[in-house]
């Protein structure tokens, strides 16, 4: 019997985009995980568990064990900086997180307010570029910063760039890419390391076949 194999993922695009490439890789997800709402749900045809997560708390799962892997946003690993090895990045769900804000709006030149969600990644940013900021920890709508007069800019994750212009925002720099990656926990890695090195050459094989088409 193969060692089953537990993977945490998030909810949303990513688990959208995570599922139609390991599906691309040969592996066989019944058409029902897409539309399932168990937050446990087990493949036994395929030797998997998935734990479905908030983006944030994925890391979180694989640093503690109770996840073998993880699929994650380099946003939440650079943000969480947890003990996990990054294995392959999947080169899904691409954004980038971006510095914005109002367009012509007069900073606080002493201690400009940076509103985030991403607070040790935006604080590290502004000192490497030298400027002291006052960073706002804020877990969601993070564009109405700005627009209540609580922040002088903001640092999120850009897609599209569609919500920013429907809130009369504007991106002021552009600070790191961002895709999805297979994160692994480090004891996982040398226990089931059979198993997990199998996953890693298919997801690598699409990958690759993508890139040269």
């Amino acid at each position: 019997m193969r060692d089953v194999l537990t993977i945490a993922m998030p909810k949303g695009r990513i688990f959208d985009d995570a599922v139609d490439l390991l599906r691309q890789a040969g592996f066989r997800l019944p058409p029902e995980f897409d539309d399932s709402r168990k937050l446990i749900i087990d493949v036994p045809e395929e030797s998997f568990r998935f734990i479905l997560a908030k983006p944030m708390d994925v890391p979180t799962y694989v640093e503690h064990g109770v996840a073998d892997l993880g699929i994650a946003g380099k946003d939440v690993l650079l943000e969480e900086e947890r003990d996990v090895y990054e294995l392959l990045d999947l080169k899904i769900s691409a954004c980038y997180l971006a510095v914005a804000g109002l367009p012509d709006a007069k900073i606080n030149e002493l201690a400009p307010k940076v509103a985030t969600k991403y607070p040790h990644v935006a604080a590290a940013y502004f000192r490497e570029q030298g400027e002291q900021v006052e960073i706002i920890k804020l877990n969601g709508s993070i564009e109405l910063a700005p627009l209540i007069g609580l922040a002088d800019r903001i640092v999120d994750i850009v897609s599209t760039g569609r919500t920013l212009k429907e809130n009369g925002l504007i991106e002021y720099e552009r600070m790191v890419e961002i895709t999805s990656r297979l994160i692994v926990n480090p004891v996982s890695f040398r226990l089931k390391d059979t198993r997990i090195n199998e996953l890693v050459e298919r997801l690598s094989e699409i990958k690759s076949y993508a890139l040269q088409e």
